[in-house]
């Protein structure tokens, strides 16, 4: 015989189920990219127009994972922002990298919010392109202005730093440049006679 349980015990049973939570879809920086695209390696490839269309999906972003998608994004913003088909290595490209890195790093956040290593490497990519902007908006301003509208960066002035000046502040900072001017003293009989050493090569090379 088997007795029916109370509708206590079938409401304490529902609670003690496993709620299961709704993935949420958050909106990625990759998706104005078409999935009939083709992967970076085999965009310049002139045989690929004669394949078939199966092979052609099997090349393009729908079957691409992510890592290849983010090398098509870095390229499309890297060329909006570069001087000249050969440049690889200005301060405007050196942005754009990194802005694509922190976009990927902060989707990958969202949705693995405890994932400090990440987070660790987005807030040192973050700083390192805030330096970057802040030096392009101090010598090209004209450069950091094309640059932020590109890339739809949104720069904000750092905050500013005031610092209590106490006794205890000013004899450390004494102290410390104190310090410093006499290790500049004993590393002065060095630094000439490496100079010396360079100055005696440069004249041999030349003559």
């Amino acid at each position: 015989f088997h007795q029916a349980p109370s509708a206590f015990i079938q409401r304490a049973r529902c609670y003690a189920r496993p709620v299961r939570k709704r993935k949420k879809d958050f909106p990625s920086h990759l998706d104005d990219l078409p999935p009939t695209m083709l992967k970076k390696d085999y965009m310049n490839v002139p045989i690929i127009n004669s394949v078939d269309d199966v092979v052609k999906r099997l090349l393009s972003l729908e079957m691409a994972s992510q890592k290849e998608k983010v090398k098509i994004k870095t390229q499309q913003l890297v060329e909006k922002v570069r001087r000249s088909p050969n440049d690889n290595g200005s301060f405007e490209v050196q942005v754009a990298i990194l802005t694509a890195r922190i976009r990927t790093y902060e989707e990958h956040l969202q949705k693995h919010p405890k994932d400090k290593s990440n987070r660790r490497r987005m807030l040192m990519d973050v700083d390192r392109r805030r330096k970057l902007l802040a030096y392009l908006r101090r010598v090209r301003y004209d450069i950091f202005e094309n640059t932020c509208k590109q890339l739809n960066i949104q720069y904000t002035f750092p905050p500013t730093y005031c610092r209590r000046i106490t006794k205890r502040w000013l004899a450390k900072k004494a102290l410390c440049i104190k310090v410093f001017q006499e290790v500049q003293k004993l590393k002065a009989p060095e630094r000439l006679k490496q100079r010396q050493e360079w100055l005696a090569r440069a004249k041999a090379r030349a003559e």
